[in-house]
């Protein structure tokens, strides 16, 4: 896959049967499994290599456990109801290698923490990696392959059902090849697939070229204000819906109390279940509508210019502000961020982040930057330069000053 030159990312709504389900759910239960033991062997390994002293017997189970992490097939003789389950020794090593991505994460990064126990939860997921026979070529030759523009055939789980934007990859489908896939079960019991996908062509067909190019500057107060004066305003998805969000979660707080209390498992408890439901229902409404929003104005963006800059953000730093932490994860910077950065490369475009320092607090015009006590605050929506008298409009200006130190850099 690494050696194609477009890849692509694949989602798609699964429809399994029950059995298919229990499967499902097995695998998922057997992947978090796998992941924890790995967990457990790393931390007791690192306490016995406290141990200075030449132990024999600490020496020979540092040696057990190390020939334990690295073979598959001694997790199944340990753990023999793995295999009686029907889980398969790819769900198991695709776990592993997830551990031994989470710890290179976090000797690159550091900030992403160590990796830890995976507590049980309502969704879940595990992965599968494609393979293909000598004769196997494109999305209907692999061990994951499509049947049909409706249907996929799953190693381990067979024909089911599927929903998406699929079909316009059958216009050329015998160059795409099928990588990793992932099988996730959200809070509500729906089911998807995830596809990663490669090829040589291009997933989008080239456009024809829009000789323009655009600064962004996003805010809260509206979503984003472009270098040419527009204005895309903040639907604010999660305000709209907190209200309703509160009083379901106060409701279903009141019902875990109650099972608590009856001494029954979350499990059984059938209106506590319920509530969680309609709770996690809220949820995904505010994530779809914020997501299908995203999508709609990073692919305007990237369609109808060959240049787009938008202001490096640290979200993370950001939301420590307790005065703007919700409106900020309101407002999904982030996720935008990552749309126009790989819909740029989809659709054959430029997509550029510049440091926002003093973007907001200089004039476009002339270059003059509001320092002491000229300058702006949040409050200063408008105002005008006091060495060239132009009049501006805070966030156009700053998209303007955006749009030019990308140019720049470009």
């Amino acid at each position: 896959m690494a050696d194609l030159n477009y890849h692509y990312g694949l989602k798609m709504r699964l429809f399994p049967s029950s059995e298919q389900k229990r499967v499902i759910d097995n695998n998922i239960n057997a992947s978090r499994f796998a992941y924890n033991e790995m967990v457990a062997i790393d931390k007791e390994l690192y306490s016995l290599h406290q141990i200075k002293i030449p132990i024999a017997i600490v020496q020979d189970r540092i040696a057990y456990l190390q020939r334990r992490k690295n073979n598959t097939q001694m997790l199944f003789a340990i753990h023999p109801w793995l295999a009686g389950t029907g889980v398969g020794t790819d769900v198991v090593d695709q776990a592993r290698r997830a551990y031994q991505s989470a710890w290179r994460l976090f000797r690159q990064v550091h900030r992403s923490g160590v990796p830890v126990f995976h507590r049980k939860r309502d969704d879940g997921s595990y992965q599968l990696p494609t393979r293909y026979t000598k004769n196997g070529v494109g999305l209907a030759g692999g061990s994951n392959r499509f049947i049909d523009k409706k249907h996929v055939a799953l190693s381990g789980l067979g024909k089911i059902r599927v929903s998406g934007s699929q079909k316009r990859l059958f216009d050329h489908a015998d160059a795409i090849r099928v990588g990793t896939i992932t099988i996730r079960r959200d809070a509500t019991g729906r089911y998807f697939l995830s596809m990663q996908l490669g090829s040589d062509t291009p997933f989008v067909q080239a456009t024809k070229p829009a000789q323009s190019a655009v600064g962004i500057d996003l805010n809260t107060d509206n979503f984003l204000t472009d270098s040419a004066g527009n204005v895309v305003t903040n639907p604010r998805y999660y305000r709209s819906i907190k209200g309703r969000l509160a009083k379901a979660q106060r409701k279903l707080a009141r019902r875990q109390l109650r099972a608590k209390k009856e001494h029954r498992s979350l499990g059984d408890a059938k209106n506590y279940q319920k509530q969680r439901v309609l709770v996690a229902n809220l949820q995904r409404n505010v994530a779809n509508r914020r997501n299908a929003f995203l999508h709609l104005v990073s692919t305007t963006l990237i369609k109808n210019h060959d240049l787009v800059v938008a202001e490096e953000l640290r979200s993370k730093n950001m939301l420590r502000n307790h005065a703007l932490a919700m409106s900020i994860a309101d407002v999904g910077w982030r996720t935008f961020l990552s749309m126009l950065a790989y819909k740029a490369g989809l659709y054959g475009r430029s997509f550029v982040t510049v440091n926002p320092r003093n973007t907001t607090q200089t004039c476009s015009a002339c270059g003059f930057v509001m320092t002491g006590d000229q300058k702006l605050t949040l409050a200063d929506r408008k105002w005008t330069c006091p060495h060239c008298g132009a009049f501006h409009i805070r966030d156009h200006n700053a998209a303007k000053n955006i749009l030019a130190k990308g140019l720049a850099v470009k």
